[in-house]
């Protein structure tokens, strides 16, 4: 691994931590850098989610004041995150590698749409009739599906989750996105917990990541209100792009 490689993972790491807080859809980043440099899908993924834990606990903590006064929302959707979490882990160790590399390039495109119609969606959600507090054993079972993803892959689960949750729940979209970041830190943690004891994890990879994820989150959670959603969606989608057609062409 060259310097020059170093710093391009320890940068991806930490926009990705960034994003995650405020977008959610990190891995978009990470991802396809780890493609160009050469790793394998595969261990490119595990190694990413194991990277991305530190990032996603640092961001749960810089939403704390909005985490106030949910605690039983956590926990009812928080056992949905350790199970799908798990659930995504282990699809991806079952499945043959040939099979992730053929449906990854349709998760990044549906990834990329989602973030490009993120506007849209949170229109929705601002004009939408309340919801209920917790939402009811369908919104449970919508968020257990989004952990399996979020497991097997992870890119933009934090979009599709906050959508879930706005569109199932009456409260404001800071609180209903603090609520994501820690679910998305409970897929990433118990999937990386996964990928450490039975997957070919890089651990100089996940390490570089682990790095500049967790300044990342911090301050993504600091000032990720102020950035361009607009700025921050170009970027997710040509880099989302670019790892599907490096897929394509391998």
């Amino acid at each position: 691994m060259s310097l020059l490689d170093v710093v391009a993972i320890v940068a991806a790491g930490f926009a990705a931590g960034a994003i995650n807080v405020v977008v959610g859809s990190g891995t978009m980043i990470t991802f396809p850098t780890l493609l160009a440099l050469g790793y394998p899908p595969v261990v490119a993924n595990v190694s990413n989610t194991v990277g991305l834990v530190p990032g996603s606990v640092m961001g749960a903590w810089g939403y704390r004041e909005e985490l106030r006064g949910q605690r039983d929302r956590i926990i009812r959707f928080g056992l949905a995150a350790v199970v799908g979490g798990a659930g995504g882990a282990v699809l991806l160790l079952a499945l043959p590698p040939g099979a992730f590399e053929a449906i990854v390039p349709v998760l990044i495109v549906l990834a990329c749409v989602l973030v490009a119609a993120q506007p849209w969606i949170a229109r929705r959600l601002k004009d939408r009739p309340a919801g209920r507090e917790h939402g009811g054993p369908v919104v449970w079972l919508l968020v257990l599906l989004t952990a399996v993803y979020g497991g097997y892959f992870g890119a933009a689960q934090g979009v599709l989750l906050l959508a879930v949750l706005g569109l199932a729940l009456s409260d404001s979209l800071q609180r209903l996105n603090a609520v994501k970041n820690v679910q998305a830190g409970l897929v990433n943690l118990v999937a990386g917990l996964v990928f450490m004891v039975v997957a070919d994890v890089d651990w100089a990879v996940a390490g570089l990541i682990a790095l500049g994820a967790a300044t990342g989150g911090l301050v993504g959670a600091r000032i990720g209100r102020r950035l361009s959603p607009l700025v921050l969606r170009i970027v997710i989608v040509v880099v989302g792009t670019v790892a599907v057609v490096v897929l394509v062409l391998r």
